[in-house]
């Protein structure tokens, strides 16, 4: 065996209780293409999904032990561009596990946080090299360079490594691929677990029973904006926006749903719902197949085009998760998010008009916040009665404007790479100037229970969804987070 990629799991520390059942199991992404990529170039790979089969670190490393591959990948970009910093505590127990059992077999980390602080991570983590950029490149040349002595590593792209053993060297990124169809096409399925994915809860709500067989693919990579608080360009180094072939999207999902009976399916794209033309051609073949699908995907207010809605919904799509963020004007001009409350309400009201419902995506503590201003996006949030509401705590994510502005003001950041998880114990929302990070979480967690457990929402979830989804609901907010900076400014 050549290569051996892992995807780490740790869903209990990431998400607590609400892991067990709530959360979704998605195929992981960069994994896949990472595996096409290397099996285009001739070389032999696997793949380790541990969060998928719910393997401890110590079960991975043996596994990967009995394989003796030339060289491991621990990939670490989680299913959203958030998600990378809060999976570096399970990637980083699986590289201590895997040296402790393997020590010599070369070991090298890559994702999203990775690429935002290589050299840190190569100082932090029990790892032999790590990647800035993409990764596809360079696991291959390193690949090829391990296979064919004596080891020369400077020609490596992408790579960060020491030489000899102490000073530290990042070599220039490779070049963004443009072909993402040739290079990028991810058809590693066959080494994938795809009996234990299962969608978000909500996106089955009236059916809960459709969460499986479920799978998550992409249309395009990185976004053209600049929101403060987002680190999604962080292995990418712009703000590059690349786009797949339409056709080869819907074959894909063609295949996903012949092959391995997927109907429910999640779009990556940060930002799905922003060119017009990649995103009716998609519909427009999806509608051709008339195919029984149930899709969510990202969109924003600003990039929604009221005409194309019926299109969205006739081609499948049943959910559109839209980044609202703030009540506050003020607040969501300073985030970077320059939208008026009433074209917020004219947009939601519009798709759900259409038939398909809306994940309201709000986050409290954002810079320029203050009790009146998160209550005033409590306030939007119950006016507005989505179908559903994820509610965040601002985060400086390694890899955003925030992170770095954090960094040069000094701010009080969480001790551990857990912390940046929103549903963790050691959770650490950053604070501002006029709240600590204790009261923004104990006001987000407040606000969860007071949207999810108030009438208004649950009539609506009863009328639309049925009295089982009712339930359903009732029970998901019975689950209470524990939360370390709480307790303490509590006690």
């Amino acid at each position: 065996m050549d290569l051996v990629l892992i995807n780490p799991g740790g869903r209990g520390g990431i998400y607590q209780s609400l892991g067990n059942e709530l959360t979704a199991i998605e195929p992981p992404l960069w994994c896949r293409i990472i595996a096409g990529y290397v099996r285009d170039q001739g070389y032999s790979v696997t793949i380790i999904d541990s969060e998928a089969d719910n393997l401890a670190p110590p079960a991975v490393a043996q596994k990967v032990h009995d394989l003796a591959p030339h060289l491991i990948c621990v990939v670490v970009f989680g299913h959203q561009p958030s998600a990378s910093t809060q999976q570096m505590v399970p990637a980083g127990e699986t590289c201590r596990a895997l040296k402790d059992i393997a020590p010599s077999i070369p070991l090298l980390i890559v994702g999203g946080h990775v690429s935002a602080l290589p050299e840190r991570t190569l100082q932090e983590e029990a790892v032999d090299f790590a990647c800035k950029g993409e990764g596809p490149a360079t696991v291959v040349q390193l690949l090829k360079a391990l296979l064919t002595p004596p080891l020369q590593l400077a020609g490596v792209e992408g790579l960060v490594w020491k030489k000899d053993g102490e000073e530290i060297i990042v070599n220039p990124s490779a070049p963004l691929t443009v072909d993402l169809d040739k290079e990028f096409h991810g058809s590693a399925w066959d080494l994938l677990p795809m009996d234990k994915y299962r969608a978000h809860n909500w996106q089955c709500f009236g059916d809960l029973n459709a969460r499986m067989p479920y799978a998550s693919i992409y249309t395009s990579l990185g976004c053209p904006y600049k929101c403060n608080f987002c680190c999604i360009n962080a292995p990418f180094d712009s703000n590059r926006y690349r786009m797949r072939d339409p056709k080869k999207v819907v074959e894909e999902i063609d295949l996903l749903y012949n092959v391995y009976g997927v109907k429910t399916f999640k779009i990556i794209d940060e930002m799905f719902v922003l060119n017009e033309r990649h995103v009716t051609s998609i519909c427009d073949l999806l509608i051709e197949r008339d195919l029984d699908l149930n899709i969510w995907a990202y969109a924003r207010i600003d990039t929604i085009k009221p005409h194309f809605l019926k299109k969205l919904r006739k081609a499948g799509f049943r959910w559109l998760a839209l980044g609202i963020e703030s009540g506050s004007e003020h607040v969501r001009n300073g985030a970077a998010k320059t939208l008026r409350s009433e074209d917020i309400v004219n947009i939601v009201r519009q798709i759900q008009m259409a038939d398909i419902n809306v994940i309201g995506n709000y986050i409290f503590g954002l810079p320029g916040d203050d009790l009146e201003t998160m209550q005033q996006t409590l306030d939007l949030a119950i006016d507005l009665n989505c179908e559903f509401g994820n509610f965040y705590s601002a985060m400086a994510y390694p890899g955003s404007p925030l992170y770095l502005s954090a960094i040069e003001d000094g701010l009080d950041l969480p001790l551990k790479w857990s912390g940046y998880s929103q549903h963790s114990y050691d959770c650490k929302p950053l604070s501002t100037d006029n709240l600590t990070a204790a009261e923004i979480l104990e006001f987000r967690d407040t606000a969860f229970h007071h949207y999810f457990e108030g009438e208004r929402y649950l009539t609506m979830a009863t009328q639309k969804f049925g009295w089982e989804t009712r339930k359903h609901i009732e029970e998901m907010s019975k689950h209470r987070l524990s939360r370390e900076i709480v307790e303490v400014a509590k006690s």
